[in-house]
């Protein structure tokens, strides 16, 4: 049994995300903000030795789907350039328009706000 439940185990990974309300909200009041045509980040440096990010896209964007394909597009783009530094945690708000956008553009607007 115990060789069944290791194989299933995944490799433990730090949890970098943002998940509560109260944590979002705090970034947006306390955080240094940097915009492109598409996209804002908001950047609050953090006590711990780690980054944490959220993403937020807001329902006007559009579907779900539309939401979480642009979702899922910002999270590979972070995840390939490895972008956060430690000991900072992001908030990447996705505006009017960014639905529209490549892979690529999007690729270029994200490095040129983690600069």
């Amino acid at each position: 049994m115990e060789e069944k439940n290791s194989l299933l185990k995944t490799k433990e990974r730090p949890d970098h995300r943002l998940k509560k309300n109260k944590h979002f909200s705090y970034i947006y009041k306390k955080g240094k903000r940097k915009s492109s045509k598409n996209l804002t980040l908001f950047t609050v440096p953090s006590r711990y030795r780690n980054y944490r990010i959220g993403i937020s896209v807001n329902n006007k964007l559009g579907k779900a789907n539309v939401r979480n394909k642009l979702k899922r597009r910002l999270k590979e783009i972070i995840r390939q350039e490895n972008l956060p530094k430690e000991y900072f945690n992001y908030v990447l708000l996705a505006r009017e328009g960014s639905q529209n956008l490549t892979f690529e553009e999007l690729k270029v607007q994200v490095k040129e706000l983690f600069k």
